[in-house]
């Protein structure tokens, strides 16, 4: 491919600010929102339809998935939820509504226009559970070890640096902690170049991975217990698929902790001190410590 990963980027912005806008004027009109336009392999109709039925009308029509991974990664009370690529919100919505209220579920994405989509979204539905992030899937603007399930639909497939995009999910996540996501995968047969020929890196098929490259991804960058089982065909060679994967209890990160600020310490900026305050304001200093597991709780 001859575009620069900073290129591609940009390309799936635009692509995905367009889709926000075209859902956040459509809203506005008599007859409601439409969705974006998709195929049958993509977008709101592989909801089920008591779940379209409980979320707002934009928040359907914005959707641009090909699965629906909140009903892969078996949510359950009280846990807390990453969504990489939340979009106008409707798996961080479904999310909250599993996980209830004393859960909690986060929405990261890197477009603007999505991002408000999604604020105005999560007020629509009366969700207090929520908390939309900007920023990239590459760089998860969280700290290590808070997050019990993160979760992504069809998004990973639009990163041009995905061991990184593994290994920030792996530094989120809690010992024990797992993924349930909805991708595109490729037949390890096919060549990026014969991915490429069968459609556009924006639209989640010429990124895609191949199942033994998103099995070897997934390991090298820590997880255990990998499942990547095949839902429905999207093109030739190429598959929508559930992935499956956990972070061992035994995990220590130790590499991820000294890449770490030597200024944060059990995620609390100048622990044990009179200033000390948690590194996400999301969490009070309490819940933060033991978040970490560090065992400092003084």
């Amino acid at each position: 491919m001859s575009e620069q990963p900073t290129d591609l980027r940009e390309a799936v912005r635009r692509r995905y600010a367009a889709a926000a806008v075209q859902v956040t004027e459509g809203g506005s009109a008599c007859c409601g929102p439409q969705p974006v336009e998709v195929d049958e392999n993509f977008g709101s109709t592989l909801y089920a339809a008591d779940e379209r039925e409980v979320l707002p009308a934009e928040a359907v029509a914005a959707s641009l998935g090909c699965g629906n991974p909140t009903a892969v990664a078996e949510l359950r009370e009280g846990e807390r939820v990453l969504d990489l690529g939340s979009g106008g919100g409707i798996d961080v919505l479904l999310s909250a509504r599993r996980v209830g209220p004393t859960g909690k579920a986060y929405g990261l994405d890197m477009t603007d226009e999505m991002l408000e989509l999604a604020l105005a979204n999560a007020e629509k539905a009366g969700a207090t559970n929520v908390e939309f992030l900007k920023g990239t899937m590459e760089a998860i603007p969280l700290p290590p070890r808070t997050i019990d399930v993160v979760i992504s639909n069809c998004v990973i497939n639009l990163s041009t640096d995905k061991p990184a995009v593994f290994t920030e999910a792996f530094r989120v996540l809690k010992p024990g902690g797992r993924i349930g996501v909805s991708d595109v995968v490729a037949d390890d047969s096919l060549t990026p170049d014969q991915r490429a020929e069968r459609g556009d890196y924006v639209g989640c098929i010429a990124g895609a991975l191949s199942f033994a490259e998103y099995r070897a991804g997934l390991a090298t960058a820590g997880f255990a217990d990998v499942e990547i089982i095949p839902t429905h065909a999207v093109a030739d060679g190429m598959h929508s698929a559930i992935i499956r994967a956990a972070k061992p209890l035994t995990s220590t990160d130790a590499p991820l902790e000294a890449a770490q600020s030597a200024d944060e310490c059990c995620g609390v900026n100048a622990c044990c001190t009179s200033g000390e305050a948690s590194a996400d304001p999301a969490l009070t200093v309490t819940e933060a410590k033991t978040a970490s597991e560090c065992g400092c709780q003084s």
